[in-house]
């Protein structure tokens, strides 16, 4: 079985350009942040018990950091695929990661930890960044959060953009309280909440 894995960070982000040839492979597609173990992944997970099962003969994954942005994780994963002599296809770095005869390609190796590397500084600049943009904006006094004492009704709490965000995910069933705490950035205490007054409604 040759699968095509997909993962995209949010419910409206668009799969195409990861789809390549979608009638030669098996797609799982996964919606969740890069930063969630494979394992941990609902299709991720069901990828890897296919591969415990020996029915893959072949990954092909968009680009690296689709299929991970944390770089020991990405590393364990490629090295579980490796020993079942199971090749990863990096499409836009042009990599795989076994030969023809099923030994372990060094250089894409070498390449991919760096790449892999790369991404994981990539998020975590995003992240600094976000947190640099909420410091200066509550030193110009244009971030503010609730005042002490206001009361928000159940409507205008769900309807916070991260929020509603978070309710659709709750929705698809996929994801645990904690991945989507960290995928949509808020408190898991949050998404409990939202859980009850969300799915509640429904």
């Amino acid at each position: 079985m040759n699968i095509l894995y997909v993962r995209v960070s949010s419910l409206d982000q668009n799969i195409a350009r990861q789809i390549v040839n979608e009638k030669d492979f098996k797609v799982f597609t996964d919606y969740c942040s890069g930063a969630i173990a494979f394992a941990d992944r609902k299709e991720g997970s069901k990828v890897l018990k296919f591969l415990n099962a020996n029915k893959i003969t072949s990954l092909t994954v968009s680009s690296i950091d689709r299929l991970g942005r944390n770089v020991q994780d990405l590393l364990k994963t490629i090295e579980a695929f490796n020993n079942k002599k199971v090749p990863i296809i990096f499409k836009t770095q042009g990599l795989t990661t076994l030969d023809d005869n099923g030994t372990e390609n060094p250089i894409s190796r070498m390449i991919i930890s760096i790449l892999g590397i790369v991404g994981e500084m990539e998020r975590v600049q995003i992240k600094e960044r976000q947190k640099e943009g909420i410091d200066l904006a509550k030193m110009q006094g244009k971030y503010k959060g609730r005042k002490i004492g206001s009361v928000e009704d159940n409507l205008m709490f769900l309807s916070k953009p991260k929020n509603k965000l978070a309710l659709e995910y709750l929705k698809k069933g996929t994801l645990k309280n904690t991945e989507i705490s960290k995928l949509v950035g808020v408190h898991i205490n949050t998404i409990t909440k939202i859980r009850k007054l969300g799915i509640a409604a429904v």
